[in-house]
């Protein structure tokens, strides 16, 4: 429980200093993410293509940063707050035009042989919308 606990903090620390290689040394090959109100994608490649169009469009920090996990360390959950600067605009969603937002995130992990299996994001894609004057 504890090491799985410190593989999402260190995963979020790998995001806020923007650290992608980091990030993605922590996930399996087969890693599965599901994007908030989107696909679903799986393997490192697709991961890392996320990462660079996110990095493109937002600069976000996750911060109030809770991390719990199941006894046995298979799943873990994270909840935090997204203090982030809209900066390109992103294909299919409003104008960017640095716009800043704040916003409740939750997160849902499966970790296998000590690497985050799956990563599973929720948040107010409304109230992003809201935030950025859409």
């Amino acid at each position: 429980m504890e090491s799985t606990v410190k593989l999402i903090e260190q995963y979020y620390a790998a995001f806020n200093a923007a650290e992608f290689g980091s990030m993605l040394a922590l996930l399996t090959d087969d890693v599965r993410h599901d994007i908030n109100e989107g696909e679903t994608q799986v393997g490192l490649d697709a991961f890392r293509a996320f990462l660079a169009k996110m990095d493109l469009h937002y600069r976000e920090q996750a911060r109030e940063l809770v991390v719990m996990s199941t006894p046995d360390g298979a799943r873990a959950s994270a909840e935090f707050v997204i203090h982030g600067e809209y900066l390109r605009t992103d294909p299919g969603l409003p104008e960017a035009r640095g716009q800043r937002y704040v916003l409740p995130v939750g997160a849902f992990f499966e970790v296998r042989g000590g690497k985050i299996a799956r990563v599973t994001n929720y948040y107010n894609l409304a109230d992003w919308s809201r935030q950025v004057g859409a």
